[in-house]
């Protein structure tokens, strides 16, 4: 019987449950369940073809970027002014003047919450898989829920021998020697679904990816026929645990090898020098710059996370003001601006969308601690520009000095409900995982359509 067969047939959780994670097709049992369910379900026309998250890991302060308070008292206003933008009657801070030129072009979001205060781990997760289990750390987990481009591998794939979906510069840890944060895993989906880690410096002069580059002594008939003989050779494994994922990686890895789309995608140094300053010379710049390469090429999410650790940058206890305006700010500005003004430019922007996320906001009291701002998730702010949300568009407002919404309150699973039907997915499907075992996508969150355009 076909593999095609199999995918069309109405087939019993009975009956794919005996088959277990071996079929004829070579089909694991969550991608067959998956495609039967396919079959069922209405699909969705996409609005967004592809996502640049910026994550602005650590927790960036709202209320010294894009939602201040200049009437406030002194310990909640803080010392930076605010400036005019591109959107009538909307300030944002002056250490961002690049970015206030396009907000008529992004829709802001100021009423963002969450249950995490604490751990950033866990407020990691619920920003980026819209799932709030509370706070729950120790490293991602194969019963976690998946990133976004996860999903957007099963439900959405890219074209062969592209990208998936990449996670650069960092795999972002809890603490410095803490393990990886989660939210950036496939999960349940199983590590055959885990991003590409592009885990080197773009802005290195010796930047590159040896990882995915073809050796000169190898010829693509020749990667060909070794491929063919690892499948068949774990074909008459009669474990095949693991072996999925095995398979999915170097399938992966063949094509990418053998595509130029995305070998070239890779070799940032081709890229004028004006653009790659657009960007800032910097690690973050250049890894914005190369995610908007990878979109290009056909990477349907890309995920930049802007920390080594989660104490290292946006997680401001300590001299919140000084490292704001010393690099942090500077440093975004470039590339956040860099980025829209490009993609704008190459016209990709109306099927692009660029997510700018965080954990948590900080709190409306800058404390004593060098006048740093601590852990706050009871309100905070985030940016989403393009792929089908609304332009010049401010949705929900925090109280006086920021502390709680004081409308219109949202959470991250409705965020990301409404990311995933601007991809053309129901954040109602079920995913399976090996087991079985039905995981609705997104189980709190409804899509919000006055964000949509």
């Amino acid at each position: 019987m076909t593999q095609s067969s199999h995918l069309n047939r109405t087939l019993s959780r009975r009956e794919l449950l005996r088959f277990g994670s071996i079929t004829a097709g070579g089909l694991t049992l969550p991608e067959l369940l998956s495609a039967n369910e396919t079959a069922r379900t209405k699909r969705l026309a996409p609005r967004c073809d592809s996502i640049i998250i910026i994550h602005l890991n650590g927790g960036p302060s709202h209320l010294d970027m894009w939602d201040m308070k200049p009437e406030a008292p002194a310990e909640t206003r803080g010392e930076f002014q605010s400036i005019s933008s591109s959107l009538p009657g909307i300030s944002v801070c002056e250490h961002l003047p690049r970015l206030s030129k396009h907000m008529h072009q992004a829709t802001l979001v100021r009423s963002m919450n969450h249950s995490v205060n604490n751990a950033h781990a866990a407020a990691v997760y619920v920003s980026l898989t819209g799932h709030d289990r509370g706070e729950i750390g120790g490293g991602a987990r194969p019963t976690d829920r998946p990133h976004p481009g996860a999903v957007c591998s099963l439900l959405r794939p890219s074209p062969p021998g592209v990208v998936p979906h990449a996670v650069l510069p960092y795999m972002t840890k809890e603490g410095a020697k803490g393990p990886p944060q989660p939210g950036f895993f496939a999960g349940i989906m199983g590590r055959g679904y885990d991003p590409l880690w592009i885990l080197k410096d773009p802005n290195s002069l010796d930047f590159s990816v040896p990882e995915f580059s073809l050796q000169q002594d190898v010829s693509a008939e020749r990667l060909s026929a070794r491929g063919e003989l690892l499948t068949g050779l774990n074909a008459r494994l009669v474990n095949r645990e693991g072996f999925d994922a095995m398979n999915r990686f170097q399938g992966q890895a063949a094509q990418i090898l053998t595509s130029s789309a995305t070998q070239n995608a890779f070799r940032i140094e081709q890229e004028p020098d004006a653009i790659r300053d657009n960007y800032g010379r910097n690690i973050y710049g250049q890894s914005v710059l190369l995610a908007r390469r990878l979109i290009e090429a056909g990477t349907r999410i890309a995920t930049v996370s802007w920390a080594p650790d989660a104490n290292a940058t946006w997680d401001t206890h300590s001299s919140n003001f000084n490292k704001l305006k010393g690099s942090l700010l500077p440093q975004f500005d470039l590339a956040c601006s860099g980025l829209i003004e490009d993609l704008d430019q190459r016209g990709m922007l109306d099927r692009t969308m660029i997510a700018v996320l965080g954990d948590f906001g900080r709190t409306p009291k800058i404390n004593n601690n060098d006048a740093g701002r601590d852990h706050w998730n009871f309100c905070y702010t985030l940016m989403m520009i393009g792929g089908g949300f609304r332009q010049g568009f401010v949705y929900g407002a925090s109280d006086k000095i920021g502390a709680f919404p004081a409308d219109l309150p949202m959470t991250p699973g409705d965020l990301i409900a409404t990311v995933y039907h601007l991809l053309g997915i129901d954040h109602r499907r079920e995913l399976y995982d090996r087991l079985g075992r039905p995981h609705q996508i997104i189980t709190s969150g409804t899509i919000k359509h006055e964000l949509l355009s």
